[in-house]
């Protein structure tokens, strides 16, 4: 699992570590680490229901800060839990465009088990950087 959950990072939100080879594996865990927070069953979430999330930015960083919101505001919106199964990122010289292919389902209580309830991202101590060969993220939820 590329993740691991920061006790010590923060006492009354949730904190995360996220990892991989390449930024899109990043933003996959990251989403990762997001659902199993608030799911205990997060293997119980079927892929039914599919979209697509086009976000851009200039900086890395800030483009995972939105993506992980708007996986936020879909569970608040339409009650959705969602896997990232894809995510394609390019980039041009004042951009970053993020193409990432979610699936997910309703909350359902008894299959998805609710843990908490994340209401967003927090900017303290978030970071995103490429060190000893991978892209890692320390992200805070507000819950």
């Amino acid at each position: 699992m590329p993740f691991r959950f920061q006790e010590e990072i923060a006492t009354a939100d949730i904190a995360f570590e996220a990892w991989g080879v390449t930024r899109e594996e990043l933003f996959i865990a990251s989403a990762d680490a997001l659902l199993h927070t608030m799911a205990a069953a997060p293997e119980q979430v079927a892929r039914r229901q599919e979209l697509t999330i086009l976000l851009e930015h200039t900086e890395l960083d800030l483009l995972l800060f939105s993506f992980l919101q708007e996986l936020i505001f879909y569970k608040d919106a339409r009650r959705l839990l969602l896997h990232a199964d894809a995510v394609k990122i390019d980039q041009d010289t004042d951009t970053i465009r993020l193409e990432a292919f979610v699936s997910g389902e309703l909350i359902d209580a008894e299959r998805h088990h609710p843990l908490v309830d994340v209401k967003a991202v927090t900017l303290h101590r978030f970071q995103v950087e490429f060190r000893d060969s991978l892209w890692q993220a320390v992200v805070e939820l507000d819950v």
